[in-house]
């Protein structure tokens, strides 16, 4: 093997054969569901108007063949309904994370039958970007590792480190960077006249309904046709730039904030597709080492265990305890909590002193690094504070009457804990034992 044969195969693998932390993958699996949600579910307030037997149909030959479009066309009106179910529940599956290969291949497949039932009124390229991504994420389950029901499922910590192929993330990147190549180059070749005219121009005067939004500066713009040309050239060239910039990890602290608020310039100023704004940045961001982001986790992590860290206390003789704490740590990904068994503390005093056996086997006990204690549904909406995956829950917990509603479900759930006895983790039962036969627990 020649020295050019060996650099070309290390250069292969590293780009595609490499496993690496699959914790941005999990990351963007959020965001291409927010994306996809925001692009299909409006378009389900109109079912008379887009899908249904009585909608007039435009159909996308360019994309399908014509076997396809004819079959799904024939969709008696409860198919139609039954891919809208199947849409929403493998949607809200897909974000969770939860089977979440098998939800993006349901998701995916429900977007592509829709697509040829009815081709949308934006278009079809943001839509056929959106489906091509869809397709490299249903290639691989990955983007289950991390922030995912699967993850919690599995109760292994660590799963930010956890390596896997990383070829789906450099297809992901090299799917970006070919978009905004294609874009810049349809607008200088073929039909591209934004070298010989001046099409932002003719963008700024456009109707107040048009592609573009009324932005401060509009009216300028619309009087200033030699501005408006310098701007259109700056759009190519950024177009061009910013791939490379991304491509070069030098150069990827300018070219990421960069790429973010250019899309956020083009959201503000047009009336573009939602993967503009909640796609592509994301997207972006694949570009960042997976190692960085790992390091990052490690040093928080190690600030914290050098500060001080939370104590919950639990019941290390249960079963469910035991099963709960594994996927908390999941939850912990800066460790922040330092779960303790009360059982090995013989005086549990010297950890606070309003600290009793009978308050930790009646409810789980937080105490804070500045000392701050609190139990049972309030230790949660406090590490609703410092665990980030747990924040979705913050605003909810804070809700006005949360507490009051909460701390009494939370000890209903306590005084009839027996219930949990279905839980395989339960073997020992020993919350369903006479007080004096056991210890309770949790």
């Amino acid at each position: 093997m020649t020295h050019n044969q060996m650099t070309l195969t290390q250069l292969w693998e590293r780009a595609f054969l490499d496993k690496r932390p699959s914790l941005g993958l999990g990351l963007f699996r959020i965001a291409v569901a927010w994306t996809v949600g925001c692009h299909m579910m409006p378009s389900f307030l109109h079912m008379d108007d887009n899908y249904l037997s009585t909608a007039f149909k435009t159909q996308n030959a360019f994309f399908f063949p014509m076997w396809m479009l004819q079959l799904v066309a024939r969709s008696p009106d409860w198919v139609v309904w039954g891919f809208v179910v199947l849409f929403c529940v493998s949607l809200v599956t897909f974000a969770l994370g939860w089977r979440s290969q098998r939800s993006c291949i349901l998701m995916t497949c429900s977007c592509y039958y829709f697509y040829a039932l009815n081709n949308y009124h934006i278009g079809t390229l943001s839509f056929d970007i959106l489906l091509v991504t869809l397709f490299l994420m249903c290639a691989t389950g990955f983007h289950g590792d991390f922030f995912s029901v699967d993850s919690l499922r599995r109760g292994k910590d660590g799963s930010h480190k956890r390596l896997q192929p990383f070829f789906i993330q450099r297809l992901l990147q090299l799917q970006l960077v070919w978009t905004f190549w294609y874009t810049a180059l349809s607008k200088i070749t073929a039909g591209g006249t934004w070298l010989t005219d001046n099409p932002y121009y003719y963008l700024m005067r456009y109707p107040a309904i048009g592609v573009v939004r009324n932005f401060p500066g509009r009216a300028f713009l619309a009087q200033h046709p030699a501005v408006c040309y310098e701007l259109g050239i700056a759009c190519i060239v950024m177009e061009f730039l910013m791939p490379i910039l991304w491509l070069i990890p030098r150069t990827r602290i300018i070219g990421i904030p960069l790429g973010i608020a250019f899309q956020l310039m083009l959201w503000a100023t047009l009336h573009v597709p939602t993967i503009f704004l909640f796609l592509f940045p994301p997207m972006m961001l694949l570009f960042i080492r997976p190692e960085s982001l790992v390091e990052w986790i490690d040093a928080r992590r190690a600030r914290h265990a050098t500060q001080g860290r939370a104590i919950l206390l639990y019941d290390g003789k249960c079963g469910f305890c035991l099963e709960s704490i594994k996927r908390l740590r999941v939850l912990d990904l800066f460790g922040w909590i330092d779960p303790l068994d009360f059982h090995v503390q013989p005086d549990l005093t010297r950890l606070h002193a309003s600290l009793t056996p009978e308050r930790c086997r009646s409810e789980m006990v937080l105490i804070e690094p500045n000392g701050r204690l609190s139990g049972g549904f309030v230790a949660f909406a406090r590490m609703t504070r410092h665990l980030p995956l747990l924040i979705g829950f913050w605003p909810l917990v804070h809700l006005p009457g949360a507490q009051w509603i909460g701390t009494r479900v939370y000890q209903w759930i306590a005084a009839h804990r027996d219930l949990l006895h279905t839980h395989a983790a339960c073997q020992t039962n020993q919350c369903a034992l006479p007080p004096h036969s056991g210890p309770s627990s949790n």
